[in-house]
């Protein structure tokens, strides 16, 4: 598979001449050491180059301290997220890094306060993640502050606490501080008023309560605001603001007070509890809300949707709504693009009042409600979808329903996993076109199913879980080729050794199934499958379990 690290912006990397290079330098241990020697020629490589080969040497479990060293005047970027290697000596040598300018040992869970002391007085570093660090405490936020060039700085989920907080008020650069999941109250948010050029704020599943939400006013240029599973309930206006996450929070009063509207472009709500929602959202200026999500937040009445026209993402899921509150999503949907019904109580005819309210509507999704075969019909009508996920609803195959989404042309992805689908419903399927993500887990579907789903030609991901599929099936399948993951699990029919033949003669695909857990062969060997590597991730036992901050870029199959 590619090394992302090879396709930066510029093009550079683009050469084929230069991955040829990369990929000869990264070969094996004894390549490395050849030209290792040849310390004054890396010294010259531009920064991207550098760094494109550094991590491709750390994919491969070639990269180690002492290597470091011989990148320590060409590199400004490293990402060493995740690796449970990293420790002090590791660190020793970036504090080496003449030129460096970000550092992501987020996740190295062996990083504590005392391998922060290499990186102090480093003339050029920007950017600091230790995020979930957990061995870092108050006494390595000491070790930074020697370091005044820091503008963005990720402790979240470490163990630094109010004391090591006020700390970071000497820090006058900082526009980007990320504190969630610490053990902080009102007195450290009060410390960090000097901070005027902070533009980013997360304090998630901190003691910061209404007390110390009023501090927040003193921050002129404040634009993402993470409040989310704290005890603030009254938000004063803070006009700055155009990302806010108030997730799991109780929540009585939102931009309350004198001066201009806040402008929110992004509104995190999930699992909030309002005192009057419509209330709540009177004090803000909301036409130029696009991302809004307010699942499981035990809502019934959407009428303060109204002004909301500039809607791109909509998430309702899990909450009391019915059919009728689609009239509300209908009135705001000119510009709507994703919008999740799951886990609610709208039925197809909710689903018939979208149709010609949502022209710019890509991602549906109605898992876990009771629409049945009628909502095909109507989604059928909605042909600028990409995305469709019906799975868990009352799908039965009614009159080969599935052929009405033949009107989707523009479809990639489809969820109908946990609906009794049989052979018959699905053969419309092997005529999309633009299919890549298919999902599907049903008792009743056999081999049939299996090569007709074989002719739809650009599928990357084919799920048939629980099918009744047979040796001799897998045998004479002849899987599209552009297939990189099959998910066979619960098939419970198939032997081993099939699959294992089947990874034979089709290496480049990810199998999944109970009796054989394998991926795709890696570059460096293209023969045989490796067995399957799972990354845990050991978070410290707080009182959350991970941070309820979501992605940009939300997926909701």
């Amino acid at each position: 598979m590619a090394d992302r690290s090879l396709f930066m912006e510029g093009g550079e990397l683009e050469s084929p001449l230069v991955r040829l290079c990369i990929e000869a330098a990264t070969q094996s241990g004894d390549a490395v050491e050849t030209w290792r020697r040849q310390r004054r020629t890396l010294e010259r490589l531009p920064s991207q180059l550098a760094e494109a080969l550094l991590h491709r040497l750390l994919s491969r479990r070639l990269l180690y301290p002492s290597l470091l060293e011989v990148f320590k005047y060409s590199v400004e970027k490293v990402d060493l997220r995740g690796e449970s290697s990293v420790d002090a000596e590791w660190m020793a040598y970036l504090g080496a890094f003449q030129y460096l300018y970000s550092l992501n040992v987020s996740d190295c869970h062996r990083i504590n306060s005392s391998a922060l002391w290499a990186l102090s007085g480093m003339n050029y570093l920007m950017e600091v993640d230790l995020s979930r660090c957990s061995k870092v405490n108050d006494a390595g936020i000491k070790h930074l502050l020697s370091i005044q060039t820091i503008e963005r700085l990720s402790i979240s989920e470490t163990s630094v606490t109010t004391n090591g907080v006020t700390l970071l008020s000497s820090l006058k650069k900082l526009s980007k501080l990320d504190l969630g999941g610490l053990f902080i109250n009102d007195v450290a948010l009060v410390s960090l008023q000097v901070l005027t050029n902070l533009q980013y704020l997360d304090v998630w599943g901190s003691d910061i309560s209404n007390d110390g939400a009023a501090i927040l006013v003193t921050f002129p240029n404040l634009n993402f605001l993470n409040l989310a599973w704290t005890k603030v309930a009254v938000l004063p206006n803070v006009s700055s603001i155009a990302c806010l996450n108030m997730s799991n929070c109780t929540i009585h009063s939102l931009f309350k007070g004198e001066g201009n509207k806040a402008r929110l472009s992004k509104f995190i709500l999930a699992g909030a509890l309002f005192k009057d929602i419509t209330r709540a959202f009177s004090y803000f200026d909301s036409s130029c809300l696009s991302f809004l999500d307010l699942s499981n937040s035990s809502l019934h009445d959407l009428s303060f949707l109204s002004c909301m026209h500039s809607l791109e993402y909509l998430d309702l899921s899990g909450n009391l709504i019915g059919d009728d509150s689609l009239e509300f999503v209908a009135s705001v949907g000119a510009n709507l693009k994703t919008l999740n019904l799951s886990n609610t109580r709208v039925s197809s005819a909710g689903v018939a009042i979208l149709p010609g309210h949502v022209p710019k509507l890509e991602t549906i999704s109605l898992s876990s409600t009771p629409t049945d075969d009628l909502a095909i019909s109507y989604i059928g009508m909605i042909p600028s979808l990409k995305v469709v996920n019906m799975k868990g609803t009352n799908v039965r195959e009614c009159d080969l329903s599935l052929t009405a989404l033949e009107n989707l042309k523009q479809l990639e992805k489809l969820d109908l996993e946990e609906t009794p689908l049989r052979d018959e419903a699905v053969t419309p399927l092997s005529s999309f076109k633009e299919l890549n993500h298919l999902s599907l887990r049903s008792s009743f579907l056999t081999d049939a199913s299996l090569h007709h789903l074989s002719s739809i030609p650009k599928l990357i991901t084919l799920t048939m879980r629980d099918a009744v599929l047979t040796n001799a099936g897998i045998d004479s399948f002849n899987p599209p080729s552009l297939l990189q993951v099959l998910d066979l699990t619960g098939c419970w029919l198939l032997t081993k050794d099939v699959i294992m033949s089947f990874l034979q003669r089709h290496p480049e695909i990810e199998v999944r199934h109970e009796l054989v857990h394998m991926f795709p062969s890696d570059s460096e060997n293209t023969k045989h499958p490796s067995p399957l590597h799972t990354t845990t991730r050991t978070s410290q036992q707080r009182r959350f379990s991970a941070s309820p901050h979501k992605s940009e870029i939300t997926t909701i199959i």
